[in-house]
């Protein structure tokens, strides 16, 4: 719609979309932030210029919310606002520049978006590290979309750095949920196979429905040294990250007949199985607790995650163009939901074992509804209650959950910015209640893992990182042992 201002303007008006709605509340207020590591110094004016000729085109960057958060407004945007590039005293960089890098990230996440106009910026450091001439931080609310369409965005502003005429747009296809060999089979095994299939999905809904109702109500997870709590989302955020061979998890998945997916959330219980167990052991020795068991892990230890789930009909990245189109199967905005993944915790001796379990538990939570009804009745709950309920009902499972983790598919091919190569990718989020993210994007034959985490609760990030590296070694090694690969 739009509605007239001074002078006789006219300002186009949106709705927001109903998880837009959820991220925008004082409840819940998340804020993404995708950091990219480039090959080279970045050019300021290069920067301004693309933004000057693109940001006009993409309603959410250019549009600023309604005092009461319901709406986005038309607005006009001067760039120079949104971009920072500080000036920095090589003495302040010291030897280290990740460190600095590091710390200047941390403190954005103190530092509130500015309501008053279209919720993103972009800071450049032209700050060398190890594996990068310069940094670029993009921070942009939640509410303008979720990783996919952020990720789309960016697509939409690079090109192949071999090949400067054509954007990167990866492929992405959904997985048959019939099995190959059944559809040849006669109709009465298909009927057979279908009313099975059917009443599995029913009772996993239900029994899903009831643990996610348990979970707001009173179900929390065990304390442990990876939980956080209510408080943690006022605290500052630290971003980690660490580069893995996607050839090594595609060998995995080929050889275990699964999914990437189900190899990243394998190899995560794995790493986290090993960091907790090396705390817990640290501490049973600082309290005088001798033990010949190498395992210290609890028993009945409850550790569960939040994994999101993309509800788009068609999964796969489209031009921005196409996304924006209103009846688009594969449209901008916040069109996922979650499920809750139950972490097997505990130490292996054989590390199959960690992906076999993640296997069965995705096979088990995909044939299930939930998501879908989680949006459904955050929706149904925003337009009879109004947006702090929705809040509210979306902020508790999160609250009583310790982790959340996501997987999303980038660029195959090395991309540029204006040319300028980037080196890695690295989405993440702040905001939230947890202590731990764990977010995985494929980049350029990398698979990189980058971590949010509350430093009062975990000081040492980088070791789960190690053990994430450790455990995938494991499991290769294991593989080839058995001469499956």
């Amino acid at each position: 719609m739009k509605v007239r201002i001074s002078k006789g303007e006219e300002v186009e008006e949106q709705p927001l979309s109903p998880m837009a709605r959820v991220f925008q509340s004082p409840e819940v207020d998340y804020c993404a932030v995708t950091i990219m590591g480039f090959k080279t110094k970045f050019c300021l004016d290069v920067l301004l210029d693309a933004l000057k000729h693109n940001v006009s085109k993409h309603p959410r960057f250019s549009t600023k919310l309604s005092e009461d958060g319901a709406k986005w407004i038309e607005t006009q945007v001067n760039v120079e606002d949104h971009v920072t590039v500080p000036n920095i005293d090589p003495e302040e960089i010291g030897e280290d520049g990740q460190s600095f890098v590091d710390d200047y990230i941390s403190r954005l996440t103190t530092i509130p978006l500015d309501r008053s106009r279209p919720l993103w910026d972009m800071h450049i450091l032209n700050v060398k590290t190890s594996d990068a001439e310069a940094v670029g931080v993009i921070r942009s609310h939640h509410s303008l979309g979720d990783g996919m369409s952020l990720i789309s965005l960016m697509l939409a502003c690079t090109h192949k750095t071999s090949d400067p005429d054509n954007t990167a747009i990866p492929s992405l296809k959904r997985r048959q949920t019939v099995p190959h060999g059944l559809i040849k089979q006669s109709w009465f095994l298909r009927f057979i196979f279908n009313v099975g299939s059917t009443t599995r999905l029913i009772w996993n809904t239900v029994v899903d429905m009831l643990l996610l109702l348990a979970t707001i109500l009173f179900l929390e997870d065990t304390k442990t040294p990876l939980k956080g709590g209510a408080d943690v989302r006022r605290n500052p955020t630290r971003f980690y990250r660490r580069t893995i061979s996607l050839d090594d998890i595609k060998l995995i998945k080929n050889s275990m007949n699964m999914t990437i997916n189900d190899v990243l959330l394998g190899v995560t219980q794995a790493a986290l199985s090993r960091y907790l167990n090396r705390l817990y052991g640290k501490k049973n020795e600082e309290e005088g607790v001798l033990s010949s068991n190498q395992n210290h892990l609890p028993s009945k230890l409850r550790f569960r995650a939040g994994c999101t789930v993309n509800l788009r009909s068609d999964i796969g990245f489209k031009p921005l163009a196409d996304m924006m189109t209103k009846d688009s199967k594969c449209r901008w905005g916040n069109y996922f939901s979650f499920i809750i993944l139950p972490f097997s915790i505990g130490l292996q001796t054989d590390p199959l074992v960690y992906l076999k379990i993640s296997k069965s538990t995705m096979a088990r939570k995909k044939h299930s509804y939930l998501a879908a009804l989680v949006y459904f009745i955050i929706k149904l709950i925003l337009k009879v209650f109004g947006a702090k309920a929705a809040a509210a009902i979306f902020n508790r499972p999160v609250v009583n959950l310790t982790t959340c983790v996501s997987n999303v598919i980038g660029p195959m091919e090395e991309i540029s910015f204006r040319g300028h190569p980037i080196a890695y990718i690295a989405p993440s989020n702040y905001g939230q209640s947890q202590a731990l993210l764990v977010h995985y994007m494929s980049y350029a034959g990398k698979m990189i893992i980058s971590m949010a985490v509350d430093p009062t609760v975990i000081p040492d990030p980088h070791k789960i990182c190690d053990d994430m590296e450790e455990s995938l070694k494991d499991m290769k090694a294991a593989l080839s042992e058995r001469g499956l690969l």
